[in-house]
């Protein structure tokens, strides 16, 4: 995929620094962290996994889900913008900003009304505690 992706690099014709290189490996590794810990938060206390097949059977608010609502979407996303840095390609750039789009959509429209029927009260008020996107600062 990748690419099929960085063949539109060359029309872009934007040369991104040498160092964006390193960081795009920095990102890529706080990324996988942040996707692995979620996982073992899932699997470990939710009782299931982030598997659509597998889901997890018990409402999960601990480890980085404490901070924010999307922890692994945001993993991911950090990923893929590491991933374009480090392949220094302003096309992966691009495709990390449209990908967020489609999830932040699907995450609103399709997985918090869900959570809700499923976990009911108790995912209403963590919605109302911790945010979607952007972790709320505990000074």
């Amino acid at each position: 995929m990748a690419q099929s992706v960085r063949v539109f690099d060359s029309q872009f014709g934007v040369i991104m620094p040498l160092w964006t290189r390193s960081l795009g490996i920095y990102l890529i590794i706080v990324g996988a962290v942040i996707a692995l810990i979620c996982i073992g938060v899932f699997v470990h206390f939710g009782k299931g996994t982030p598997a659509v097949f597998d889901p997890p059977t018990k409402f999960v608010a601990v480890g980085p889900y404490a901070y924010v609502r999307n922890p692994m979407y945001i993993g991911g996303l950090i990923l893929l913008v590491g991933f374009g840095l480090n392949h220094s390609s302003l096309s992966i750039l691009i495709l990390s900003v449209i990908l967020f789009g489609f999830v932040h959509l699907m995450v609103v429209y399709y997985e918090e009304p869900n959570l809700e029927k499923l976990f009911g009260e108790s995912y209403i008020n963590y919605k109302k505690k911790i945010n979607r996107w952007i972790p709320k600062c505990r000074i």
